[in-house]
């Protein structure tokens, strides 16, 4: 790739492809595919295996579990509805998912789930889509009952039963009473879940029917899906989650029989999604023209403009911030950002290498996608080892450092 085309500089993309490898030969993780892309030329990596011992090597086409990567990508499905004005930002969530109608909130976050004062308002598309309705992962109220009650009723993905079907997982989210009111503060996960709750209901579809119809197969996502079929289950590595102390890789999901081999019962927003680095190209692509993909208009470009920047007031931020810098330790330096538009994560300063207005987001299975409007270039990064040791995260933290000095203007 000759320098003056591209906008990366051979030595750059050199730097790049040791330090990938450097991570890959040091044993922590077995094998990744990267891809960058700027100024319309692309560049992929595949370093390593598909196993820990050993096995087939990484391919371009290799499939993965996106976990919260998701996130951004699934949202597009809600913006469409926004687009066709079937759903408006400040409709009440009730005609739709009544269980969320009549809420009660917890007077204190660590407090019994029975007190409770009554919902100022009730919740809306809006705190939905910002992630602002009241109820989350929230990683600093662990111990308290209403994080109990999240777990012990299966509302979350991770855990050793699967989530039940929609209708059943939000009768159950309904019996709990919100951490917050409505709109009083960013929280975790919980809400992209709802939302694949909701645009199914609104378009009598199944989430993934929808998402297929209006923007994979548009974008010719051919592997993006909420599991993978048995005639490609051989390009899915097993997903590990080493021992924090000890660094010993355990098998988390394997590919053949593993929660991806089958259709789920809840096609989750939140971190339910398969796909390759070709498929996630095409969608942050699309987003970087502005909602288009070749002729054909995805998104509206005020829809996308809302997805990609900050969303967020400086209280409803505030946790998040603290959350993201005062326990960089747990998080592995993951999350500080800034801001967060609809479905990501949005840079609103400047603390690495990366410009402002940078968007995505990360999964916690070791996964890690970008695009940055000012520099115009997209980065995805895809391993198959989880966060639950910082070696993917140190991985993805020196795939863009080594991605943005590899730019040459």
């Amino acid at each position: 790739m000759e320098k003056g085309n591209s906008g990366f500089s051979e030595t750059g993309l050199r730097r790049m492809r040791e330090v990938l490898g450097r991570h890959v030969e040091s044993g922590k993780i077995p094998g990744l595919v990267a891809l960058v892309s700027r100024g319309g030329e692309t560049h992929v990596e595949a370093i390593g295996t598909m196993r820990h011992e050993g096995g087939a090597p990484m391919r371009r086409d290799t499939i993965f579990r996106m976990a919260s990567t998701s996130k951004p990508v699934a949202m597009a499905a809600a913006m469409v509805l926004l687009d066709e004005c079937r759903l408006r930002l400040d409709d009440l969530v009730d005609q739709w998912l009544p269980e969320l109608a009549d809420r009660q909130v917890l007077k204190r976050i660590d407090g019994p789930l029975d007190d409770t004062v009554p919902a100022r308002r009730p919740i809306t598309v809006r705190d939905l889509l910002t992630s602002t309705f009241g109820l989350g992962m929230d990683m600093t109220a662990l111990g308290a009952p209403i994080m109990g009650a999240i777990f012990e009723q299966g509302l979350t993905p991770d855990l050793p039963e699967p989530m039940p079907g929609p209708d059943e997982w939000m009768r159950r989210l309904g019996t709990l009473p919100l951490m917050y009111q409505p709109g009083e503060r960013w929280q975790y996960q919980i809400s992209h879940d709802v939302l694949s709750v909701l645009v199914a209901r609104v378009t009598g579809q199944s989430f993934e029917t929808f998402l297929r119809e209006r923007i994979f197969d548009p974008l010719g996502m051919k592997d993006t899906a909420f599991h993978v079929p048995a005639d490609k289950i051989d390009r899915l590595p097993a997903l590990y989650a080493p021992d924090a102390q000890t660094g010993e890789f355990h098998v988390w999901d394997e590919a053949e029989g593993g929660r991806w081999s089958k259709p789920p019962a809840f096609q989750g927003s939140g971190g339910g999604l398969v796909s390759t680095v070709d498929d996630y190209h095409a969608y942050f692509q699309m987003l970087l023209n502005g909602g288009t993909h070749g002729s054909e208009r995805i998104l509206s470009r005020p829809a996308v403009e809302l997805m990609t920047t900050n969303r967020l007031t400086p209280e409803q931020n505030a946790a998040r911030n603290a959350m993201a810098t005062n326990n960089v330790h747990l998080s592995f330096g993951q999350g500080q950002h800034g801001g967060w538009g609809m479905g990501m994560a949005v840079r609103t300063y400047r603390g690495d290498y990366a410009s402002i207005g940078q968007f995505g987001w990360d999964g916690g299975s070791g996964t890690s996608t970008y695009a940055d409007p000012d520099k115009q270039l997209t980065g995805i990064l895809l391993t198959q080892v989880g966060m639950s040791a910082p070696n993917s995260a140190r991985l993805i933290h020196d795939f863009w450092t080594t991605l943005y000095q590899a730019i040459e203007d």
